[in-house]
């Protein structure tokens, strides 16, 4: 099963038909897909699934659907244990961007990070997780297929939001800010901090 948010609402790629769908449930055939996608996009629908028998040929298949745009991001944390977010479109994010052409997924990840943030020193630790969300772009509905890293650093200096990418604020956030940062921002966000062993 995997989970793809157009705007907050989820469309599910599954292998199982749901017991309740309730007229959610599309096929994996272009037409239908671009449907759900619609529904979810315009409100009409919370959720939707598509459905396909082969768990292991769910997301190829939707992929080859749909325009995909490869994104690396960084979960990034500093010596205080703070973590660092960007403040873009309203909401509080996470920094990344798109892979550029014969650029590794983590270069990409790095490179993302010092662009929208000015952060300097940053460290892979190790990969979290991908996450999946639906944008449009002239016209046309693309897949973000995000991969996330966790990062640290030891950088003290400036934080400087890349304006020129609609980012208003760079902050580190401890606990407390974090929590309530978290309230407004985004599923695929709040994902990743649901995955985050408690330290």
């Amino acid at each position: 099963m995997y989970e793809v948010f157009v705007n907050e609402s989820q469309l599910i790629l599954t292998n199982k038909r749901p017991k309740k769908s309730n007229g959610h449930l599309f096929s994996m055939d272009g037409d239908s897909i671009l449907k759900a996608i619609d529904s979810l996009a315009k409100g009409k629908l919370e959720k939707a699934y598509l459905y396909h028998p082969d768990e292991d040929k769910i997301l190829d298949i939707f992929m080859h659907k749909i325009p995909v745009a490869v994104a690396g991001g960084g979960f990034v944390t500093n010596k205080k244990g703070k973590i660092l977010f960007i403040f873009r479109n309203g909401r509080w994010d996470l920094p990344k961007g798109k892979v550029d052409k014969g650029e590794s997924i983590e270069d990409a990840a790095i490179r993302e990070v010092e662009e929208e943030t000015g952060v300097k020193g940053l460290k892979i630790e190790k990969f979290l997780r991908t996450t999946y969300h639906i944008f449009r772009r002239n016209g046309e509905y693309r897949l973000k297929q995000t991969h996330w890293f966790a990062m640290s650093t030891k950088f003290k200096g400036k934080l400087v939001a890349e304006k020129s990418e609609g980012i208003k604020k760079v902050k580190w956030k401890g606990p407390k800010k974090t929590k309530k940062a978290l309230k407004k921002s985004y599923h695929n966000i709040k994902i990743l901090f649901d995955d985050r062993p408690s330290s």
